[in-house]
């Protein structure tokens, strides 16, 4: 038996176990009476529940003042309402998507609906300004401080922003990985009430200590670039879904690499970005039927490192 076998195995046993701790941990989820209603998850610190699958905004929404990308893009936002979704995700540093989702969220029938979450880049009061005029609303649901870089960074000006009603709920980002340790000392130190980070099947770093930090201090977490930027497409193109993947009804790709993130309990939403309203149905998918428990979850690991 050589060296690198046992180290494989080694390693192979290691993830198993921190799979099966995951999936064991309290599911934030109300029961569904419907089978084929989207799923849903409860913020920790209230108990709100949301849906599990939700829209994000980055690139695909900042289209300016085109009408024809603005018109599907509405398109979209209707799947995402019909399908039973509600968070859309977006950022003062998203070019026009802030502008675009506003105008699209202009009826009050529509925004009503939505759990409507922004980022901005510092405790700004100009720019908090400045991306609720493009949003077109004087509240928002979730303000988030993005791209957090200092792990000595303080909330205090969010918090006191939530105590003015200007939001219902704080939170932290980040998707570059040498900001996770001032990431993780923010969210140890401040105890938001979201924090947002990337994570797919490919990209496994959240792991290893923003997920059981979040859980640990009860913080709800949303999870970008679900697809590792395009990767997992990428070393499937052609490939056909493995059998065993009927086992939680997935009946695509994209819904593949989503239920395998909402199979990890603390996982309170996925935010794909999609321009195509095909594609956000699809997505929506991901949120309904079963979620893979730890043994099916590591098989989904050992397919994927395997392509």
């Amino acid at each position: 038996m050589t060296d690198h076998f046992l180290m494989s195995r080694r390693k192979l046993m290691t993830r198993a176990v921190q799979l099966a701790a995951a999936s064991a941990l309290p599911v934030r989820a109300l029961a569904q009476a419907d089978p084929g209603a989207l799923l849903l998850r409860l913020i920790p610190g209230t108990s709100e529940p949301l849906p599990s699958v939700g829209l994000g905004t980055a690139s695909v929404f900042d289209v300016g003042t085109d009408p024809a990308k603005r018109a599907e893009l509405g398109q979209v936002v209707q799947t995402l309402i019909a399908g039973g979704g509600r968070i859309i995700d977006t950022a003062s540093t998203y070019g026009s998507a802030e502008s675009v989702l506003g105008d699209l969220l202009s009826s009050d029938e529509r925004r009503s609906k939505i759990f409507l979450a922004t980022k901005l880049e510092a405790p700004d009061a100009i720019e908090l300004r400045h991306s609720l005029q493009q949003l077109r609303t004087e509240t928002v649901d979730l303000l988030q401080l993005h791209n957090v870089r200092n792990g000595k960074q303080s909330l205090a000006q969010f918090r006191e922003w939530k105590a003015q009603g200007i939001c219902r709920y704080v939170g932290i980002t980040s998707t570059f990985h040498s900001d996770f340790p001032a990431l993780e000392e923010v969210l140890r130190r401040e105890k938001p009430d979201f924090v947002q980070f990337d994570y797919s099947l490919d990209n496994r770093e959240a792991e290893k200590l923003l997920l059981p930090l979040a859980e640990q201090n009860n913080v709800a977490v949303l999870t970008a670039l679900p697809f590792g930027r395009g990767r997992l497409f990428r070393a499937v193109r052609g490939k056909q879904l493995p059998e065993w993947a009927k086992e939680i009804e997935v009946r695509s790709w994209a819904q593949f690499f989503l239920k395998f993130l909402l199979g990890d309990a603390r996982v309170t939403a996925v935010i794909p970005g999609t321009a195509d309203p095909a594609h956000m149905a699809d997505n929506l998918g991901a949120g309904r039927g079963r979620v893979p428990d730890a043994r099916l979850r590591e098989q989904m690991v050992r397919f994927v490192e395997h392509l």
